[in-house]
């Protein structure tokens, strides 16, 4: 029993970090609509959206060769980020 607690007690703490993370993303999301181009706010938030489903997927791949693919995926969609965020 003390097992299966535990897992849902880090599903549980993991569901409320996405939730937080997804909460910051649409506040950036808004402030960049805001403070510019409606087009850039948009593209902004779909590569924030994107890699929130990759981070996922990344979290539960188990084999090597399609890990390492998320993981440039992620590292591509972190540099747009940054590219749209400036």
């Amino acid at each position: 029993m003390g097992d299966a607690g535990e897992g849902l007690v880090d599903a549980e703490s993991r569901l409320a970090e996405r939730m937080e993370e997804r909460e910051d993303e649409k506040k950036m999301a808004r402030q960049a609509v805001r403070g510019g181009d409606p087009e850039r706010g948009r593209q902004l938030e779909s590569c924030r959206l994107a890699r929130t489903e990759m981070q996922h997927q990344l979290d539960v791949a188990t084999h090597e060769v399609r890990r390492q693919q998320l993981g440039q995926a992620i590292a591509e969609l972190d540099r747009r980020i940054a590219r749209l965020s400036q």
